[in-house]
């Protein structure tokens, strides 16, 4: 009987798929690089809150480490680091391979934006001798999670003399805070009543921002006064400025590690922030790869992509197209031979909410990187689906290098879905296959990673482009 059980063993480990937790695949050693990555990456978070901050912090670092700024018909050699800021909002970086372009880039494409609520351009009213901004959210998101917690404002504002002034207000500990209020229990009969939908309204998402009137007279809207005068003082702007504005609401929460083990990330914008962190390193800690080495850090995701610094936009094949050109080749040829991973995540299996999932295609924490060979919703609409072929070239690397990895889609079949940047790029006739970090209360205020899950995403996508 134990001959047989051993046999029956043996025989599961060959050809059963194997899912263990990624702690029991790795030593001490790799144990200890993911806790040091992941301090470097929750830096990175709380700095990083906007589109605009992670492309001023990726700048920075990409010109730390040797990149300069790419001009079209700069002449290129191999191991050049380049890189293009595309309007404050997106940048790609590349490191020019030893190999011809014509033999195609390693393409790692992450995006920068995060659910949020946006200022409107006309946000500023008073109601009862409270102040508040009128809002209107960014990207799909619970529109309940974002009362009653602290937010922080940020973005920039250009006023009519064409200048520009930054704001960052809520993340010092000295700073005030901004919030949605909602309604006590005693009284929110009604409310309880509606569907989670409409608990709270797209209307209902005003920020507190003021109460106290300016002290001259028994003029009305005397608190929307004194708000727009402390404005004005600190920062020279009218009303009117708001109009040419981008300010963004976000959580004011710092990124903490969560369990007695440690083992765990909670902060704002995971998504896709723990997978744009591992693709800027991953670059940046090329060196002489073999073929073109592309990362876009992209914007507009969560709204679908599109506009100029989104990739629905020209702007990635427009510099690959520049650089092809500079090196004696055509961007066409150049894409056609190139391979992406769309560094996005996927949603982690959540054991209090199991309904959504079917176990056998959710990803799970701690179980590695995710790979996504198709995402969409139901019938597989907006999705790339990767070959078999590209799927299995992906496998084998990541088997290779030792990558814990696993495999996941977006919840079951008639749950819902989602949609990744994987399938703008596919269609400029690149293999592309979707690989991330699994997201525990993906695009609430406050979303969970893995720390092991987001080392693997780095060392995944540095075993990519290296290849």
């Amino acid at each position: 009987m134990e001959e047989k059980n051993s046999v029956s063993k043996e025989l599961k480990e060959k050809l059963f798929l194997q899912r263990k937790n990624g702690y029991r695949r790795i030593d001490a050693e790799e144990e200890k690089a993911i806790f040091v990555f992941a301090e470097d990456y929750k830096r990175f978070l709380d700095i990083a809150k906007t589109e605009r901050e992670a492309v001023i912090e990726a700048v920075k670092t990409l010109e730390a480490n040797g990149f300069t700024e790419y001009k079209k018909g700069m002449k290129l050699n191999a191991g050049d680091k380049i890189y293009r800021n595309n309007r404050g909002k997106a940048v790609v970086a590349a490191v020019i391979g030893s190999a011809p372009i014509d033999e195609g880039v390693r393409l790692c494409a992450a995006h920068i934006d995060s659910p949020r609520l946006d200022l409107k351009q006309n946000p500023l009213y008073e109601d009862n001798e409270l102040a508040l901004f009128k809002t209107h959210y960014y990207g799909g998101i619970k529109k309940y999670q974002w009362t009653t917690i602290p937010m922080s404002l940020h973005g920039v504002i250009v006023k009519a003399d064409g200048t520009s002034v930054t704001v960052n207000i809520g993340e010092d500990e000295n700073d005030p805070v901004f919030c949605v209020t909602d309604l006590l229990p005693h009284l929110a009969t009604e409310q309880m009543s509606r569907t989670a939908a409409k608990l709270v309204r797209g209307e209902d998402l005003n920020l507190l921002i003021g109460s106290i009137p300016f002290r001259d007279d028994e003029a009305s809207e005397a608190v929307k006064l004194n708000i727009m005068n402390l404005l004005f003082e600190k920062y020279g702007i009218t009303e009117d400025d708001f109009i040419s504005s981008e300010l963004e609401a976000v959580p004011a929460f710092k990124a903490r590690d969560i369990g007695f083990d440690r083992s765990l990330i909670g902060g704002y914008g995971h998504d896709d922030r723990c997978c744009a962190f591992p693709a800027l390193r991953a670059v940046v800690d090329c060196a002489e790869p073999v073929h073109t080495v592309v990362t876009v850090l992209t914007d507009k995701e969560e709204t679908g992509s599109d506009g100029n610094t989104g990739l629905c936009s020209a702007y990635l094949k427009y510099f690959i197209a520049d650089i092809a050109e500079t090196l004696g080749s055509s961007g066409r040829s150049v894409l056609s031979a190139s391979e992406c991973l769309s560094a996005d995540v996927n949603a982690a299996f959540d054991p209090t909410f199991p309904e959504v999932n079917e176990k056998n295609n959710a990803a799970f924490v701690n179980k590695g990187v995710c790979i996504t060979k198709y995402t969409g919703a139901r019938g597989k609409s907006g999705t790339s689906d990767a070959s078999a072929e590209f799927a299995g070239r992906i496998r084998r690397l990541m088997n290779s290098k030792n990558v814990v990895w696993q495999t996941g889609e977006l919840g079951k079949v008639d749950a819902g879905g989602g949609g990744t940047v994987a399938a703008y790029i596919a269609n400029l006739d690149v293999d592309t296959i979707d690989m991330g970090v699994p997201v525990l209360s993906m695009h609430a205020p406050y979303e969970v990673i893995s720390k092991l899950d987001l080392y693997m995403a780095y060392k995944a996508f540095a075993a990519f482009i290296a290849d």
